[in-house]
């Protein structure tokens, strides 16, 4: 090619300015002879990893009637042979049984796109890769809609829908099978993954699961964004179920469903969740067996709760430690906050509803009979913290958006804080910080005088009506209350505290609503080293702190307004006056 050929236009001149580069490849090109690198033929292998594969050119329907299993997985298995890429689910309900994802695959499901869960049970298996056990920090279902067994780089996206049509796996009435023909562990989760590792849940609308929406094991690196759960079809209906995962992250997530909203079994480590909101019949956080450590949740918003939004069973052998709550609003919850170290116990789930199966999370560990049966070696609860927390308790309703009636046990009606040690395993380092809390009242003289309280860690399965209002705390030592405030909305004449058996503690700057028929607005049972200082008696009361027990001491009263209190203190049960200096 030559500039001074006539031939050489000034368009042609600008054409190949627009499409080589201003250095070398330039100069190259108006050589004479060469030909410019564009007219080199294209790699075919150049998008490897990169390309799209839409499930219709695998002959998916999508018509919310023809069963697409085989051309979504066909899509998955294609895309997962070219080293990765993404699978498009375009507009259209998709109706599917089990499917598997696999390495370097995204999953697309685009705004007008569902993927439909099939009503017929047939439809799924299991995935026998996953192991199964009665030890809920292992596993108890191996179903999936969705599920990934020792993949990397999986990645489920938005912004449409898995729908999991869970209604159709509830059965009608006990001993009945539901529609879909399977039921119980047998029942497909939304999302299941095991053994996998960089995987991402992101922008997903997921409802009506006839299991736990997502469930994942022993998985590391996982992020879970902007996703939004509604899953209240069936029982047992978790948001996110963790076994013994690591470095998982959830964040800006809504959450409504009827079992735990965000479990963590089993040994989870470096987990943080963050600006998420929740709402269940059960628990939000339930921690169960396992080393649980390195944990924060923190920003989030915690509303119609009926069953105790942070609740934490710590068995034998287990551990929970470095767990931090902070930032978090309580809107409409019972308990809130329940910690128990040491066997289960009995339970007593509430009365069942005619016609309704159980509501017993299938997650739940195997519980002990009494204290003697459980093993010798106790597990251990230490360094955790609660952090500018606001919360109001109410007694529990039904809840508008479930198609079956719940049940309440009396202690869910009678709820408070609950830190529950047994035997001679002692909670280690509790603390609660800038803590505001509203009760329901209610609470009857009966049952504050309760002194026996089950030595189960059970809230409310076993313990029944607690005997404080506000916070009992029962084997802590090294408990700090900073800034803590406890009124009611109606009288209660339980006492707002008790601790019973409760070592080196610090209470300053706490606010206390009492009652005068009340017995105490505190008591303490065999409690020796603790320091209040600056409290504030808000209404009045009889008595200010009831110290009972030959055991207690070292109690020290520094500072603040008790003059609403008709009485300082007052002792029982061989408790000396020598026990409290009051000054």
């Amino acid at each position: 090619m030559n500039s001074n050929d006539p031939s050489f236009s000034r368009r042609r001149w600008l054409g190949l300015l627009s499409t080589a580069s201003l250095g070398s490849g330039l100069l190259a090109a108006a050589d004479a002879g060469a030909e410019p690198a564009s007219a080199t033929l294209p790699n075919k292998n150049q998008d490897l990893g990169a390309r799209i594969y839409n499930i219709r050119d695998f002959s998916a329907k999508g018509d919310g009637v023809t069963l697409d299993t085989g051309a979504v997985q066909a899509a998955i298995d294609a895309c997962h042979r070219d080293h990765g890429g993404t699978v498009l689910v375009p507009a259209g309900v998709f109706v599917i049984g089990t499917i598997e994802m696999r390495s370097n695959v995204t999953l697309r499901i685009a705004a007008g796109g569902k993927l439909l869960g099939s009503a017929d049970g047939r439809q799924y298996h299991a995935a026998d890769a996953i192991p199964l056990s009665g030890d809920s920090t292992l596993n108890d279902g191996n179903v999936g809609l969705i599920f990934a067994v020792g993949a990397q780089n999986v990645t489920i996206e938005g912004p449409g829908t898995i729908d999991g049509q869970g209604a159709q796996f509830r059965s009608p009435a006990r001993g009945v099978p539901p529609p879909a023909g399977i039921s119980g562990s047998h029942r497909p989760y939304h999302l299941l993954f095991h053994q996998c590792e960089n995987l991402t849940v992101r922008d997903l609308f997921l409802t009506a699961s006839a299991f736990h929406s997502i469930r994942i094991i022993q998985s590391h690196y996982v992020k879970l964004d902007g996703i939004h759960i509604h899953n209240r079809v069936n029982h047992n209906n978790d948001g996110f179920h963790f076994i013994s995962s690591q470095y998982v992250h959830v964040s800006n997530c809504d959450v409504e469903c009827q079992d735990d909203a965000c479990a963590l079994f089993g040994s989870c480590k470096f987990v943080t969740v963050s600006n998420s909101s929740f709402s269940t019949r059960w628990s939000v956080f339930r921690f169960g067996g396992g080393e649980a450590e390195n944990i924060t949740v923190s920003n989030c918003i915690i509303y119609e709760a009926y069953g105790c939004p942070i609740k934490m069973r710590c068995g034998p052998h287990s551990r929970f430690e470095n767990i931090m709550f902070s930032n978090l609003i309580m809107k409409n919850v019972t308990g809130p906050i329940s910690i128990g170290l040491g066997p289960q116990g009995p339970r007593r789930r509430p009365a069942a509803t005619p016609g309704v199966a159980s509501e017993a999370p299938a997650s739940a560990p195997p519980a002990a009979t009494n204290e003697s049966d459980a093993p010798s070696t106790p597990g251990v609860v230490r360094n955790i913290s609660f952090n500018n927390i606001r919360a109001t308790v109410v007694k529990p309703v039904q809840l508008a958006d479930v198609d079956f009636t719940s049940n309440y046990n009396p202690g869910e009606v009678f709820s408070c804080m609950v830190l529950n040690g047994m035997g001679d395993a002692y909670l280690e380092n509790i603390s609660f910080s800038d803590v505001h809390v509203t009760f329901p009242g209610g609470g009857t003289v009966e049952q504050g005088a309760v002194r026996d309280v089950p030595k189960v860690a059970g809230e409310y399965y076993a313990i029944g009506v607690p005997p404080a209002y506000a916070l009992y705390a029962r084997n802590v030592r090294g408990l700090t209350l900073h800034n803590v405030r406890f009124e009611m909305a109606d009288a209660d004449l339980r006492p707002a505290v008790v601790f019973d058996h409760v070592t080196d503690a610090a209470v300053n700057g706490m606010s206390v609503q009492g009652h005068p028929q009340a017995e105490s607005l505190m008591r303490f049972i065999d409690t020796c080293d603790v320091l209040l200082t600056a409290a504030r008696v808000l209404t009045p009361a009889a008595v200010f702190l009831r110290v009972e027990g030959a055991e207690s001491h070292g109690i020290k009263i520094d500072g603040g307004d008790l003059s609403k209190a008709k009485k300082a203190l007052t002792f029982k049960d061989n408790a000396s006056a020598k026990s409290v200096n009051l000054r």
